[in-house]
């Protein structure tokens, strides 16, 4: 199932498929449902039921009058969770979707049964020294690039796309700031995964996975965009995590 539907009175646009028990994949930020093409397809024959929503102002969602920020997204991904699921799901995170991930957990662990976040920093502290992703963001280049998952298909039009860019450059810029004291009450088992050359450093996430109740963490060789860099090694984890399994080494590598 693809295509739009009305989720607390705004028109958000989702891509449901596969059968099983509900597991929602949350972009990262200027991105769609299509940055997950080497996760989707894998989670559906582990057998999840695999939505993917976007938000607001991103790829086919159309955009909200008023500024962008972490915590309005997890308030529409509550509603989004409450109406299209109706109980616990597993959220996947990456990027901005990490934040909004753990911002739901935190407001509603009813509504969260495990939890995978992906390559991000909660507060300032953990993000990586350097103004470089600021820097790219705003590149002619960048915006070249970000245009082509925006212009085609939003449908406030590609003249809007510089409202969206302004709004995220500036929750970028001084987002997210979350204490890691105030993660006690996070329920939902969660699995902490980044790249070893991300955008979030090792010690925040090791600080991270010791605030939450029930963590663990994976430091992977790469970079921001592990999930498309790597799918091979990101997909298998997530399944044995989700599952509460762990990997089954292949001991004939060790005996000969």
């Amino acid at each position: 199932m693809t295509g739009y539907i009305e989720v607390a009175g705004r028109r958000v646009w989702h891509e449901v498929s596969g059968e099983g028990d509900p597991l929602v994949l949350l972009h990262g930020g200027f991105l769609g449902a299509s940055s997950f093409f080497g996760q989707t397809p894998a989670l559906v024959e582990a057998g999840y039921r695999v939505h993917v929503p976007e938000r607001r102002g991103h790829a086919h969602t159309p955009d909200v009058e008023g500024p962008l920020s972490y915590s309005v997204m997890a308030d529409d991904m509550i509603a989004y969770l409450a109406q299209e699921v109706g109980g616990p799901a597993h959220l996947v995170g990456w990027s901005d979707g990490a934040v909004v991930a753990l911002l739901v957990a935190q407001r509603r662990p009813d509504l969260v049964a495990r939890m995978v976040l992906i390559g991000q920093y909660y507060n300032s502290a953990g993000r990586v020294a350097g103004p470089e992703l600021v820097a790219y963001l705003n590149s002619p280049d960048a915006i070249t690039f970000l245009r082509r998952a925006y212009d085609p298909f939003s449908p406030d039009g590609p003249d809007h796309f510089p409202v969206v860019h302004a709004k995220m450059m500036h929750m970028i810029a001084t987002e997210p700031e979350i204490a890691l004291d105030t993660l006690g009450g996070v329920t939902a088992p969660t699995l902490v995964l980044q790249g070893d050359r991300d955008e979030v450093t090792v010690e925040h996430s090791l600080a991270v996975v010791a605030a939450l109740p029930e963590a663990r963490l994976a430091v992977l060789p790469g970079t921001h965009t592990l999930p498309i860099e790597y799918p091979d090694l990101v997909n298998p984890l997530i399944v044995s995590f989700l599952r509460d399994t762990d990997p089954a080494p292949d001991w004939n590598a060790f005996t000969g």
